[in-house]
């Protein structure tokens, strides 16, 4: 799990002295061209191009530069936004001055450098989840977002989606649900975790920049594997806890109002895929919330099984909820379940537009920058206790990991 100790303390000391300084650009500035907001787009995969397209959707962004390390990625995303200037290196795309917002979409573990570099350039920040890869990067992200002033929205989408919010205010902010002593979640057979590199990548690419994709991770050398699937290894992503649980915990700390867990403990292993990943096939994590109830996270990559949602367990009805719809099921014999559909589109694109909002207004968007560092924070609980193959208590107010 751990980078090299020498490159996070360089890390953590040079964010913490930018944040200290104010760099961020007023406000009061003329926005981009028609008076829409100039985007940057910095990770330019897959993902980073989709959710490109629904800001480009919204018809409120210009965009004006896309940056990878693989060229033929940044060809792509200039094909979905002509005009946009390609880079590299995102320190460059930073110093384009008209630039008043970033995405950024990159893999993991340069979550934390890029978004505060962005938020300390002035740059309003859109970051996927999760906001970080390591327990300790988190608080410098938020020091750098309140420290500029920057609105930095974290990629958990269910925050803004219409049938999260309808459910929580319906059942869990009118006591409906009764006690609640147990949450379950659970997100099995996420293929995306079994991507295979292509053919084409078997030597690298000349126009892929290696040594700038490891970054801050110890080297190593070309390994199209670690490219292509990086979410399977632990230097680059947290598996399926980071990428999947997150989300799920994210909305149980909407629902409940409570983002501060007091002890984790995991359990798992490589059972299945004997490919040489680091990231366990096979995850069980367990949370306690100061002694009042308990959320889990199952999931695994094992075929013949698959499916994604979470249950609220209480004492007078149970609720379902994923991104598909919700049902209510009162507790009682013969008792007649309540479904509702959610909305029949990427809900993201209404996440995507909170963002852009609260850019103009200068609101705290949905998923605040700390919100979604407490939720990848309660994640990391149940990855460190993985690796370390121990339970942990937590100190939530001081963030700690309290010693055995």
């Amino acid at each position: 799990m751990s980078t090299n100790p020498r490159n996070r303390r360089a890390f953590i000391r040079t964010a913490g002295q930018a944040a200290a300084v104010w760099t961020a650009a007023s406000y009061s500035r003329i926005l981009g061209a028609n008076g829409k907001i100039n985007l940057g787009l910095i990770g330019s995969g897959e993902r980073g191009r989709h959710v490109l397209s629904l800001f480009q959707k919204s018809g409120e962004v210009n965009v004006a530069a896309v940056c990878d390390v693989y060229a033929q990625m940044i060809d792509r995303a200039i094909s979905q936004a002509p005009g946009a200037k390609g880079f590299a290196d995102h320190r460059k795309l930073l110093e384009e001055k008209q630039l008043d917002a970033v995405l950024v979409a990159t893999p993991d573990h340069w979550h934390a450098v890029t978004a505060t570099d962005a938020l300390n350039a002035g740059k309003d920040v859109y970051v996927e989840k999760p906001l970080t890869l390591r327990i300790e990067e988190g608080p410098i992200i938020v020091k750098a977002a309140r420290v500029n002033n920057r609105v930095c929205q974290v990629g958990l989408q269910q925050r803004s989606g219409a049938h999260y919010i309808e459910a929580k205010q319906k059942y869990l902010d009118t006591g409906e649900l009764g006690k609640i002593s147990l949450v379950r979640t659970w997100w099995h057979g996420n293929t995306y975790h079994l991507r295979r590199a292509p053919e084409a990548l078997a030597t690298k690419p000349s126009n892929l920049d290696w040594a700038r994709f490891l970054g801050p991770v110890s080297w190593r050398e070309w390994d199209p594997q670690q490219f292509w699937n990086w979410r399977a290894y632990l230097d680059f992503g947290g598996g399926q806890v980071t990428d999947l649980m997150t989300h799920w915990i994210d909305v149980v700390h909407m629902f409940m109002n409570n983002d501060a867990p007091t002890s984790g403990v995991a359990a798992g292993g490589v059972y299945t895929y004997k490919d040489g990943r680091t990231a366990p096939d096979t995850i069980n994590v367990l949370l306690e919330y100061g002694g009042q109830y308990t959320a889990t996270f199952e999931a695994t990559l094992a075929p013949g099984i698959r499916g994604a949602g979470i249950e609220f367990c209480g004492a007078k009805g149970k609720l379902y909820i994923d991104r598909g719809y919700y049902e209510w099921l009162p507790a009682g014999r013969g008792a007649k379940p309540v479904t509702v559909k959610g909305p029949a589109y990427d809900f993201t694109l209404d996440h995507v537009n909170n963002f852009l909002e609260c850019c103009k207004t200068r609101n705290r968007p949905n998923c605040d920058v700390y919100i979604g560092h407490r939720s990848a924070m309660a994640s990391h609980l149940g990855n460190i206790s993985y690796v370390q193959k121990r339970r942990l208590n937590f100190d939530p107010a001081r963030e700690e990991i309290l010693p055995l």
